[in-house]
């Protein structure tokens, strides 16, 4: 893509300088970065929306991407008239503006944009009541959106406003951010389809500034499959992408069919072009934790963190078995045995889908809301909803994205993520690793390791095949250095019986203190130092470090699976709980008052086949 130079109108929203900086330019300086050859973790964000995006606008969000980056790099902003402050800067972010309506807002924010001064746009411009706000977001967003058949509103003023908003506000805004070795700004929109109401959204993600002059919106198309083939149009004119769905809990059985959108069967093609350009999912954000359900998966005592149970309630957004991610990924695996392709060949990452501008904003002591005036007091995250989606106190801070990458540049990130060596938490900055091989040795080593992971097995997101015995799994927790301690450290298997139906069991590999599971393998808690009274938490605790290896001692040589860490915190206190004691408030009745993060790594797959 050519870089235009900027027009004065821009000057009102960018605080810094855009560089005219050439591909080459970029990849010079990327490569004067050192590596490190056992990889970093770098925690950021995949998902978080500005006033580019109509429905952020309309809710209050005035931060632009500009200012949604110099949060993520630990700058002091604006929040409903608060100043807010992320607690450590991020390593890197991708601003995910809808692309619906990028003209829209352009033409709504910048006085000398075309269609400035209609009508409607001072309307929307002075909205001030939560009623009307409402009213709005129902007849553009809701209403539109979710028709099957959506459409620009009556003030948009043509694909130029679109055009500019792309490039000057999100593209300009991740040039003049980057800097290579230090903090990596990602391009990226939200492809955001919702026939029926059923979530199908996509956050697409580029390797580099090598991007189309205008992104793909659900305007133009919500069929998922025709996002495909337009995103083989850019990689044909240049470009490296990759989309990541998200909130399957919320997608009404659409996200994971056995059919294509023709109505048939899926294919070994459907299923390749599926895994390539949909390498990753989000496992978690403000709208739930998408994992599992206690209603799929009754033996998992962790099947019940963060479901936002009200989802249901909200567009008629039941629950199903076939909207969780273990089971899709699981369920992939009888497509792969089948078609000897896997559709749902899925690495996990998080991402907060935070409509206030600030990327990952994922702390539970200091949340005070995440979507503008819907949850921007106490008595909204408290009595409210968030308009369309769920209860206020049902929501979460979202989740925060992790990669092993070698260095802090957009090519090594966007890489790590296109290989699937990526991990989500639930907010904390937890250290997960987990390698699998049949010649992996036994050591609590950490840097031999990951040495020996790398030389003898494979990292997650990797694949092993046609072993003739069983694979060992190593796994290494580092607690998240100003957080609470680890409980235990899981692998969940997965596979599928002669049926296809997916199956899972659930492995304590390693955990703090001297408890013994019993007979089934069930582990005691780890106990809990929670004063509801002060919203508090010890250490006194759990462990600081967990390493651990395990054998498979039930492999079957000729069946397909898949394994994936999961590492669990101590108990510490909701932001519910937080919030109420900040407050002076009574706990809310039915709402826990506790919880123990999580951190999910992508899996390991088996493959009977070379």
């Amino acid at each position: 893509m050519k870089r235009k130079s900027l027009p004065a109108l821009s000057l009102l929203f960018l605080t810094v300088a855009i560089p005219a900086l050439a591909q080459d330019d970029w990849s010079a300086l990327e490569a004067m970065v050192p590596e490190n050859p056992i990889k970093n973790a770098y925690f950021g964000e995949t998902h978080v929306h500005t006033s580019f995006s109509l429905d952020a606008y309309i809710g209050g969000a005035r931060l632009t991407p500009s200012d949604a980056y110099r949060f993520a790099k630990g700058q002091p902003v604006s929040v409903n008239n608060v100043q807010r402050r992320i607690g450590r800067p991020l390593d890197f972010a991708a601003v995910s503006d809808h692309a619906e309506f990028l003209g829209e807002m352009l033409s709504t924010q910048i006085p000398s944009a075309p269609g400035h001064y209609q009508e409607a746009l001072a309307e929307l411009r002075g909205l001030s009541d939560i009623e009307t706000q409402r009213a709005w977001f129902v007849k553009y967003v809701i209403s539109n959106m979710r028709s099957g058949e959506p459409e620009h509103p009556p003030f948009f003023a043509g694909l130029e406003t679109t055009a500019t908003a792309w490039e000057v506000y999100v593209v300009g805004a991740a040039e003049a951010h980057y800097e290579p070795g230090t903090f990596t700004s990602l391009i990226a929109f939200e492809w955001t389809s919702a026939p029926n109401a059923g979530n199908m959204h996509r956050n697409v993600i580029f390797r580099d500034n090598k991007v189309p002059d205008i992104p793909l919106s659900a305007l133009d198309t919500t069929d998922e499959e025709e996002l495909w083939e337009w995103m083989e149009e850019q990689e044909a004119a240049g470009s490296t992408l990759l989309a990541i769905p998200h909130n399957s809990n919320g997608s009404k059985g659409l996200m994971f069919e056995p059919i294509d959108n023709a109505g048939n069967p899926i294919t070994r093609e459907y299923a390749e072009r599926r895994a390539k350009w949909e390498p990753l999912i989000e496992m978690m954000q403000i709208k739930g934790n998408s994992e599992t359900h206690p209603g799929v998966s009754p033996n998992d005592e962790f099947a019940n963190f963060e479901n936002a149970e009200s989802i249901a309630t909200f567009s008629e957004r039941f629950f199903r078995t076939d909207g969780f991610v273990r089971w899709a990924a699981t369920k992939g695996l009888d497509y792969e045995q089948k078609l000897g392709a896997n559709p749902w060949k899925l690495g996990f990452i998080g991402g907060t889908d935070n409509h206030n501008g600030t990327p990952s904003d994922v702390d539970e002591a200091t949340y005070n809301g995440s979507h503008g005036v819907a949850d921007g007091t106490i008595e909204q995250r408290r009595e409210g909803e968030i308009d369309g989606w769920l209860l206020g106190p049902d929501a979460n801070p979202g989740s925060l994205a992790g990669v092993w990458a070698s260095k802090n540049t957009r090519s090594a990130i966007f890489d790590a993520m296109q290989s699937r060596e990526t991990f989500a938490t639930s907010g904390p900055r937890i250290q997960p690793r987990f390698f699998g091989g049949a010649m992996l040795q036994s050591n609590n080593d950490p840097v031999k390791l990951v040495m020996d992971g790398y030389a003898n097995g494979v990292p997650m997101g990797g694949s092993l095949s046609a072993l003739d015995g069983s694979p060992t799994f190593a796994v290494h927790a580092l607690k998240d250095p100003i957080g609470a301690n680890l409980d235990r450290v899981q692998i969940i298997k997965g596979w599928v019986d002669e049926s296809g139906a997916p199956q899972e069991r659930i492995i304590n590999v390693v955990w703090s203190g001297d408890r013994m599971p019993d007979v089934n393998g069930k582990l005691p808690p780890v106990g809990n130092t929670v004063d509801p009274e002060t919203a508090t938490y010890s250490n006194a605790i759990g462990a600081a470090e967990l390493f651990g290896h395990w054998t498979d001692d039930d492999f079957d040589p000729g069946q397909h699976a898949l394994y994936y860490m999961r590492v669990i915190e101590i108990p510490t206190p909701r932001w519910t709980t937080y919030d109420a004691v900040r407050h002076g408030l009574p706990l809310l009745e039915d709402v826990a008052v506790w919880i123990q993060e999580l951190a999910w790594t992508s899996p390991i797959w088996y493959s009977p086949e070379q």
